[in-house]
């Protein structure tokens, strides 16, 4: 794996696939990816009505390609489009590392945020539809990691028998949300119920302190034999294990825009606890020091390995 600071290269290029989907792939596309990422790369429609595309799958993308990694992504939309009087950008994550596919639908899946209330509450007003796992190219099922990050709804966990990578986790945020479907409208949050097969299969999931409240037993049953990761912001994180909770605190980082950071954060500590000298601990520690400066830095910075490093060599000193 190799490290390549704070480079971002240019933007994949693209070519048609069959089968109904699209592939954007960049200059390592003849190679697998070792950490794929499935779920909506969703478009988020600002107050001024312009679009910024997001969700699991786009933040834990640049993520992992920050971190080194060949990643692959499996999502479903349309972009590069006019839909509803918005305009939604292309597919450009900026660097070569990340293939993806892209499974046709008529429009991306639209979140409106507001924070006027001084919480967030969530409408989606067009949903792109179900992903098809068996969208996913063969040399994309076995890799180091892969990340399910639904955001609304769109992976059926019956479909995971047919996945076969060595670390599996998941951000489970989208399987928490409901929302009348025919119409568009308020997201509700609604308790976490995944089978007991599929939790099985799971190494890991990451949740924040909202969230827990929702999914308390699935995290704490995931942490018997894996680790059931709670984000507490500026209280670090804890983490259900075999051997019982640890805790790690946060980097004292001021906060200038969280939006993306527990992506980050999942991405990071997904990554670390699949290299062979990691303790739960450390995989906290790195993951916090990822999460931490992507909210201290500009809108939608997302940390190189290098700039984790120095953090972490840094506080080490200090302490």
């Amino acid at each position: 794996m190799t490290d390549d600071g704070d480079r971002s290269d240019a933007a994949p290029a693209r070519r048609e696939r069959p089968g109904g989907s699209r592939a954007r792939s960049g200059a390592g596309s003849n190679r697998a990816p070792d950490y794929v990422v499935i779920g909506h790369i969703c478009g988020d429609i600002q107050p001024d009505g312009s679009v910024m595309l997001g969700g699991t799958a786009w933040y834990s993308a640049v993520a992992a390609a920050r971190l080194g990694w060949r990643v692959g992504i499996l999502t479903r939309g349309r972009y590069d489009v006019t839909i509803d009087g918005h305009v939604v950008p292309p597919l450009n994550l900026g660097d070569d590392r990340i293939q993806i596919v892209v499974e046709e639908a008529e429009w991306p899946t639209f979140f409106i945020n507001d924070y006027s209330s001084g919480r967030r509450t969530q409408q989606i007003t067009r949903w792109a539809g179900p992903i098809d796992l068996r969208g996913l190219p063969g040399g994309w099922r076995s890799p180091r990691v892969m990340h399910l990050g639904p955001v609304a709804q769109e992976i059926d966990t019956r479909q995971t028998s047919g996945i076969n990578p060595r670390f599996l986790g998941t951000t489970p945020q989208g399987w928490m949300r409901d929302w009348p479907r025919s119409t568009g409208g308020r997201v509700k949050n609604i308790p976490l119920r995944l089978p007991r097969d599929f939790m099985s299969q799971l190494d890991s999931i990451v949740v924040n302190d909202e969230e827990f409240v929702h999914s308390r037993d699935t995290v704490q049953s995931i942490g018997k034999a894996g680790y059931g990761v709670v984000t507490l912001g500026s209280g670090g994180a804890q983490a259900f294990t075999p051997q019982g909770m640890v805790t790690e605190p946060a980097f004292p980082l001021q906060v200038d825009d969280p939006t993306g950071a527990g992506d980050v954060f999942a991405t990071a500590f997904f990554c670390r606890m699949t290299e062979p000298d990691a303790s739960v601990e450390d995989a906290l520690r790195y993951a916090n020091a990822a999460a931490g400066l992507s909210v201290a830095g500009k809108a939608r910075h997302i940390p190189s390995r290098q700039a984790i490093k120095r953090l972490l060599d840094r506080h080490a000193r200090e302490g």
